[in-house]
């Protein structure tokens, strides 16, 4: 079942697409991590996905309604950006706060629920602005849970942590999809982070999607290959097709060569120089879920 499902979804800013017609599908269950350079159109999305802004054109829906449903939107909770917090009350103070603002039943003991959930203090009296990073993203997750939630919307949930708050909002979220059955759109542009927990990928470029691959299906394309640059590509190649008797490899744009089964590297070398090839570049490469991301994104040093 598709929890979430864009058509040609569209944002336009005077004479700039934010988000360019762009299809997205996230499943029941999912953890679907939504990846991204700066600027490519991730927190826009995720604006237009809980009603914080309106499409210019295409259509979203959720749970099969659109956005603007109000039997859909109670099943959504968001943390875009940064948690919107009364910097002068404590966590608790601020979860009952929304809490009585969203008019749910039994507050109180949903508030100690939530914060037990995240892994703060219920009975923690400090105010906000003396929490630390990784608190007070931990508290955002919480007034995201308000109202129980079956769809989390979350926008960089581990920028700015450390290396332990980053284990700690891994740790939270995975148990809000494995115990609880919640489905988890996250963007991060931390891809070793997301590559731990995420079942589904989305990869956008200025706006539009490039990519969208399940986990298992990226792994099997993150191999180890012989790299191979040789001034005749082409003749290169095809001997080492015939010589090897090769089925997986392939020609880059660029180029050269990827070969992904085990060949002797010096006997390329030998094979190529004897044929009058010459050998610019060759070596073994491990692809990595990050290098994959840089590559499909067109080799940006920044996500």
């Amino acid at each position: 079942m598709a929890v979430i499902q864009t058509m040609g979804l569209s944002k336009r800013y005077k004479d700039r697409w934010a988000v360019d017609h762009l299809d997205l599908r996230v499943e029941q269950g999912d953890i679907y991590g939504f990846i991204g350079q700066n600027g490519a159109g991730k927190s826009t999305t995720l604006k237009l996905l809980c009603g914080l802004a309106r499409p210019t054109q295409g259509e979203a829906l959720i749970f099969g309604k659109p956005v603007r449903d109000s039997v859909a939107r109670r099943r959504v909770g968001a943390l875009i950006e940064q948690p919107g917090l009364y910097p002068d009350l404590s966590g608790r103070e601020n979860l009952r706060l929304y809490a009585a603002l969203l008019g749910l039943d039994s507050p109180a003991r949903q508030v100690e629920e939530i914060l037990k959930t995240v892994g703060l203090s219920p009975g923690e009296k400090k105010p906000v602005r003396h929490y630390s990073m990784g608190m007070k993203q931990r508290l955002g997750v919480a007034l995201a849970l308000l109202g129980g939630p079956d769809l989390l919307l979350l926008d960089e949930p581990i920028n700015g942590l450390d290396p332990e708050g980053i284990r700690e909002m891994r740790e939270l979220l995975l148990l809000l999809n494995q115990e609880r059955g919640l489905t988890i759109l996250v963007s991060s542009h931390i891809l070793g982070e997301l590559s731990k927990i995420a079942t589904r990928y989305g990869i956008i470029q200025e706006g539009r999607m490039v990519e969208q691959i399940t986990a298992g299906e990226l792994e099997q394309k993150c191999t180890d290959y012989l790299h191979l640059k040789a001034d005749q590509p082409q003749k290169a190649a095809a001997l080492l097709e015939r010589e090897f008797h090769l089925t997986r490899w392939e020609m880059r744009p660029e180029g050269d060569i990827r070969i992904y089964e085990a060949v002797d590297t010096k006997a390329v070398g030998q094979i190529l120089t004897q044929a009058g090839i010459a050998v610019e570049e060759m070596g073994l490469h491990r692809q990595d879920l990050e290098s994959y991301f840089l590559e499909r994104m067109g080799g940006a040093d920044h996500v």
